[in-house]
């Protein structure tokens, strides 16, 4: 979808009636927004003499943002691909017993699925996030405040798709999976928030 999409058709989609793409999708989208942000602050740095000793690790962190980055397109597309059975889920009939089974079986599967794929966006953003600390303290002073924009959309990005986990989990019938879920979400959420600010006040020490 995203990767088949002009920014302003998806933002079309996304306004519309149309079911997908949704909260999660639009989480995965802003995950990769804020890798771009941390690769250009990463490419404004490469090759200038006054980074030269962090040259390296720089090009490292920008390599695994562009795989970030590419993995949070990918999931912006697996995230309308989940819902699809979800949706269908809430329309199987529950007018006997057997189909009353039937739709509880089917729906606490697809609860499930659509739960994973938020989380690993979560998981996703979260080592993203992790690796725009070393480019706000070490990448170029002239786009610190691009860093401070990427953590935001990242904090941004983690806490949009939990939203998506915690709406499902509610739902689901099998406790122990829902608590793992829920425990997951609620771990990068914490630690999400106390790097994001870190690197959020480092960047406005630089620049106010």
């Amino acid at each position: 979808m995203l990767n088949e999409m002009k920014t302003i058709d998806f933002l079309k989609v996304l306004s519309s009636s149309e079911p997908v793409p949704g909260g999660g999708g639009a989480s995965a989208t802003v995950g990769a927004f804020s890798c771009a942000l941390g690769m250009m602050v990463a490419n404004l740095t490469i090759g200038k003499k006054k980074y030269a000793d962090v040259e390296e690790e720089i090009k490292d962190i920008c390599g695994k943002l562009e795989t970030l980055m590419g993995e949070l397109v990918f999931l912006t597309n697996e995230d309308a691909r989940v819902f699809k059975p979800l949706s269908e889920a809430y329309g199987l009939p529950k007018n006997s017993e057997e189909e009353k089974l039937h739709r509880e079986k089917v729906m606490e599967e697809a609860l499930y699925e659509a739960s994973i794929v938020p989380l690993k966006i979560m998981e996703t953003v979260f080592e993203a996030i992790k690796l725009l600390e070393f480019l706000g303290e070490k990448g170029s002073r002239i786009a610190i405040s691009d860093v401070g924009v990427a953590v935001l959309f990242g904090e941004a990005a983690l806490e949009g798709a939990s939203l998506n986990i915690f709406i499902n989990t509610k739902l689901m019938k099998n406790k122990e999976k829902a608590t793992f879920l829920n425990n997951r979400a609620d771990k990068l959420i914490l630690e999400g928030r106390r790097l994001k600010e870190i690197i959020y006040n480092n960047v406005l020490a630089n620049i106010k």
